[in-house]
C-alpha cells in the first residue's frame, strides 16, 4: 500500500512539475491560430495525432534522451537555440501568411499540379517545441538521470509513475484542443486570422527568448569547459 501512496504522490509531483512548462493554453491559442483553415475531421484527426506524439516525446526523453543527446553530441543549450529557430520561424510565417494571388491560374484547384494536402501541424509546432519543448525535455531527461540514485521509492513506481503523468498531460491537452473547436464557431475567419497574427509574433518573441536562454548556458557554462579544455591539454601524452 505504501508504494501504491507513492506512485500517486510522483503522478502528483509530475503533473506540478510538467503542467507549467507544457502549459496548455498556449497550444490551445498556437491551435486556433493554425487551424481555423482545416475541416472538422482534420481538426479532430490532428488533435489527436498531437497528443499521440506529445506522449512518445516524452517517454522517448524519459528512457533515452540523455543516450540520444550524447550519442549526436547534442547539448541543452543547443536544443533551446534550435527549438527557438523553428518557434520563431512558425511565428514569421503566421504573422506574415502567404496569400495566394486569385488571378494566377497557378493557383486554381484545377490546376493539374495543385495538390491539396492535408495540413499537418501535429508534430510541429504543436507537440514540440510548442508542448514538449526544449524546457519540458530538458526536464524529464534531468529528471531521469536521478532516478538511479532513488532508494527510498519503489523502483516499479520510478518507472511507471512518469510514464502515467505523460499520458495524462496528453489527454488534458487533448480535451483543451477538442474544447478550444467550439470558440472558432464564434470567432469567425477575420477573428481566426487577427488571433493568428497575434499568436505569430508572440511566438517570434518566445522563439528569441529560447535562444538567448540557450546563448546564456553556453555563456554561464564557458568558464567550466576553458577549465576542462586547460586541464585536458596539461595532461602528459
Amino acid at each position: 500500500m505504501h508504494s501504491v501512496y507513492q506512485f500517486f504522490q510522483a503522478i502528483g509531483l509530475g503533473l506540478i512539475l510538467l503542467l507549467p512548462l507544457t502549459n496548455p493554453l498556449t497550444t490551445v491559442a498556437l491551435w486556433l491560430g493554425l487551424s481555423g483553415n482545416m475541416t472538422k475531421e482534420q481538426r479532430n484527426q490532428q488533435s489527436l495525432m498531437a497528443c499521440v506524439y506529445i506522449f512518445l516525446i516524452m517517454t522517448i526523453a524519459f528512457y533515452a534522451g540523455r543516450i540520444i543527446m550524447t550519442t549526436f553530441g547534442i547539448s541543452i543549450p543547443g536544443l533551446r537555440i534550435a527549438g527557438g529557430m523553428i518557434v520563431a520561424f512558425i511565428g514569421f510565417s503566421m504573422l506574415f501568411p502567404n496569400t495566394p494571388n486569385v488571378d494566377d491560374p497557378i493557383s486554381d484547384d484545377n490546376n493539374p499540379h495543385h495538390n491539396p494536402k492535408e495540413p499537418n501541424i501535429a508534430f510541429v509546432p504543436l507537440a514540440m517545441p510548442s508542448t514538449a519543448g526544449p524546457g519540458t525535455i530538458a526536464m524529464i531527461i534531468s529528471t531521469a538521470a536521478s532516478i538511479p540514485s532513488r532508494t527510498d521509492i519503489a523502483q516499479w513506481v520510478l518507472y511507471v509513475a512518469p510514464v502515467t503523468s505523460f499520458f495524462l498531460i496528453s489527454v488534458i491537452v487533448w480535451v483543451s484542443l477538442r474544447g478550444s473547436t467550439r470558440i472558432m464557431k464564434y470567432l469567425g475567419h477575420s477573428g481566426i486570422d487577427a488571433i493568428s497574427r497575434v499568436m505569430g509574433f508572440l511566438l517570434i518573441c518566445m522563439g528569441v527568448q529560447f535562444m538567448i536562454n540557450g546563448v546564456l548556458e553556453i555563456i554561464a557554462d564557458l568558464p567550466a569547459l576553458l577549465k576542462q579544455a586547460q586541464a585536458t591539454a596539461n595532461l602528459p601524452d
